[in-house]
């Protein structure tokens, strides 16, 4: 296994989830469901948390959590980009639009995280030793937290565009409801949705 790169991916895993508490921030100025605004405070608590985790993670492994490198660097910018992306629907003046554009920008945001935190779980496996345990601890810790953000946002920006689309929406989504945390389960919880309508 290449060390370098599990400390790149370290690295704009740690940097990512930096974002992520800027972009749940904003997020949360264009949420207008108390639901989803709950929902997301709940995660930013989560991603702070994560940050703080993986900055230890860094330390045990003897990573410099300051260090940059080009990939960081594009990870920033991706982040500052969702960032200003819900920012511009804000100054749209349609917070119900606004509300839609967060949820999208999270559906991304989640996305990268979800698989950051699935190749540090494949690379850990492949490690040993106490910086190893203490990132298969962080690791075990975090995923089923990053499968709730996907799997959960995903259902709530599925359910506010069917709501804009005039049809029936399912609020909170399913997802929420169910407390799925896997793909079956967000599966599961689609389909429940579609037959409530």
């Amino acid at each position: 296994m290449k060390l370098s790169q599990v400390e790149e991916l370290l690295l704009q895993s740690l940097e990512h989830e930096i974002g992520g508490v800027g972009v749940y921030k904003t997020a949360l100025r264009c949420a207008v469901n108390p639901d989803l605004h709950k929902e997301w405070e709940k995660y930013l608590g989560e991603t702070e948390n994560h940050v703080a985790t993986l900055r230890e993670a860094c330390a045990a492994v003897g990573v410099d959590s300051l260090r940059e490198t080009p990939g960081r660097a594009i990870v920033r910018h991706l982040g500052n980009a969702l960032v200003d992306a819900m920012k511009m629907a804000l100054e749209g003046g349609d917070a119900f639009a606004a509300e839609i554009v967060a949820s999208e920008c999270i559906v991304l945001a989640e996305t990268k995280d979800h698989l950051d935190w699935e190749l540090l779980a494949k690379s850990v496996a492949r490690l040993d030793g106490p910086a190893a345990d203490v990132l298969r601890e962080a690791c075990e810790r975090i995923e089923d937290e990053e499968d709730e953000h996907l799997y959960h946002v995903k259902g709530w920006c599925r359910e506010l565009w069917i709501d804009s689309l005039g049809m029936t929406a399912v609020l909170p989504p399913p997802e929420e409801r169910q407390k799925v945390k896997t793909a079956i389960g967000a599966a599961r919880a689609e389909q429940s949705a579609d037959m409530r309508r």
